[in-house]
């Protein structure tokens, strides 16, 4: 037999990110397939000035909201489906295309819009769709999902 259907799901904590890991589990289990939940981080400072966490601090953190995002989804699912979780040191498009770099999709969640109203992806959705080797799926924010 082998390999199972792979999906990758961008995991970040935000609502597109939770959009992204439901549909990708649902995706999975319509092929019979494994969802592999990934969320990049990094150490580094703020915009706001504030004091960086320590590389330490910055992962326990990306483990947290990725245990919480996935127990979240159990929660909705049951524990039936298969449900992998990896936390990434590395800039997030980085880490998403390495990470499906042999997965059968990438689905990521879209954050904003334009003035026209149409879904912009998102520096990282972007950059991973240049760069994926495998079909990168863009969940829209429900707001722009309903009016398309």
């Amino acid at each position: 037999m082998g390999t199972p259907y792979t999906v990758v799901a961008g995991v970040d904590g935000s609502a597109g990110g939770r959009r992204a890991l439901r549909w990708a589990a649902a995706e999975a289990r319509a092929r019979g397939g494994v969802v592999r939940a990934v969320i990049a981080w990094q150490a580094g400072g703020y915009e706001d000035g504030s004091l960086p966490p320590t590389p330490a601090q910055a992962k326990r953190a990306a483990i947290a909201a990725l245990t919480r995002e996935i127990r979240n989804l159990r929660a909705r699912i049951g524990p039936a489906q298969p449900i992998t979780a990896e936390a990434v040191r590395g800039p997030a498009a980085e880490v998403l295309t390495m990470s499906a770099f042999e997965a059968d999709e990438l689905v990521l969640g879209s954050h904003g819009n334009g003035a026209l109203r149409h879904p912009l992806a998102g520096s990282t959705a972007a950059a991973c769709i240049r760069r994926a080797r495998c079909p990168v799926v863009v969940i829209p924010a429900r707001e722009l999902a309903a009016a398309g």
